[in-house]
Parts: C-alpha cells; sequence; structure tokens
C-alpha cells in the first residue's frame, strides 16, 4: 500500500518520498521498500497524519499550505498556457517543428504537476 503522495512505482523506477518529493537512492537491505527520504521526513508525515486525525478530516485528506495551494495553481495555469499555445499555433498553421517544441513545453509543465512537493 502506498501513502497519499506516492504512488506504486514499477521494479527499476525511481521512488519518491512520501514528504518531501526528493528522490529516494536505492536500498541494498532488502525487505519493504522506503518510504521517505529521511528520520525527519518520516516525522513529518507522522505529524501531519496525527493533525488530520485529530481535525476529523478523513485520513485520505490533502491539507495544502496557502502557499503550496498558490503554487500548484501557478503550475495548473502554465500547463493550461502551454496547452492553449498549441491550439492556437495548429490555427496559425504552425510547422511540425513548432508543434513539437509547443508539445515539449505542455511536457514540461506537467512533469512538475506529477508530484505535490
Amino acid at each position: 500500500m502506498t501513502g497519499p503522495l506516492t504512488a506504486p512505482t514499477r521494479r527499476g523506477a525511481p521512488r519518491h518520498c512520501g514528504w518531501c518529493g526528493l528522490e529516494i537512492g536505492g536500498d541494498a537491505r532488502g525487505g519493504r521498500p522506503r518510504r521517505y527520504c529521511a528520520q525527519s521526513c518520516r516525522q513529518r508525515a507522522y505529524e501531519r497524519r496525527a493533525a488530520v486525525q485529530r481535525g476529523g478530516l478523513p485520513e485520505d485528506a490533502v491539507v495544502l499550505s496557502a502557499g503550496e495551494l498558490a503554487d500548484l495553481q501557478d503550475r495548473l495555469f502554465q500547463l493550461r498556457c502551454a496547452a492553449e499555445d498549441i491550439v492556437t499555433a495548429m490555427g496559425d498553421g504552425a510547422s511540425p517543428d513548432e508543434l513539437r517544441v509547443l508539445a515539449e513545453r505542455v511536457g514540461s509543465a506537467a512533469e512538475g504537476l506529477e508530484r505535490l512537493r
């Protein structure tokens, strides 16, 4: 089972910390895969879970600070603008090379939204 901020990963795919999002290095000791990159991240995740339980929120609730929400909204806006640029360029008869560059921008903007950090 994975935590609220982590997704299942394929064998060999990089794993990311369930708290800060940093990549977790390979673990040669075997056993259950690590969910956090450091003890401090594990502690912050525990504190968040405890706060959510005290607040009466569902266990799978995601709590964001105002700054984190603003950052997420900014990244979503960038993704929407990049997608709109492709639609506009297609209407203007852009070349395949121009469309490829714009599509790469959409990919880059979407990549930033894959994980909450």
